[in-house]
């Protein structure tokens, strides 16, 4: 069974900064990619970034230079670091872990920007 726990969120000012983390638990097996990804109201799920166990990332443009995405592998956790916040970027943060073709995925954690 493999397990993500999220942890941060919460709301916060526009221009402000949040961080979001994620621990894997479980089997889990490299390679493999963790991810975050959010969904706004209304709107579809959504990726943000994800970095693979060899070091490789991938960030959506409309939070590239804002977003930072890290992930210390011996502890199978992920973090974002969230700057300069808009009032889009709010939305349910999920985090992911693709692990041989199979998706996981947490609970989810609610990032609110107010303006």
């Amino acid at each position: 069974q493999v397990q993500l726990v999220e942890s941060g969120g919460g709301l916060v000012q526009a221009g402000g900064s949040l961080s979001l983390s994620c621990a894997a638990s479980g089997s889990i097996f490299r390679p493999n990619v963790m991810g975050w990804y959010r969904q706004a109201p209304g709107k579809q799920r959504e990726l943000v970034a994800t970095l693979g166990s060899g070091g490789a990332t991938n960030y959506a443009s409309s939070v590239k230079g804002r977003f930072t995405m890290s992930r210390d592998n011996a502890k199978n956790t992920v973090y974002l670091q969230m700057n300069s916040l808009k009032p889009e970027d709010t939305a349910v943060y999920y985090c992911n872990l693709k692990m041989y073709g199979v998706d996981y995925w947490g609970q989810g954690t609610q990032v609110t920007v107010s303006s």
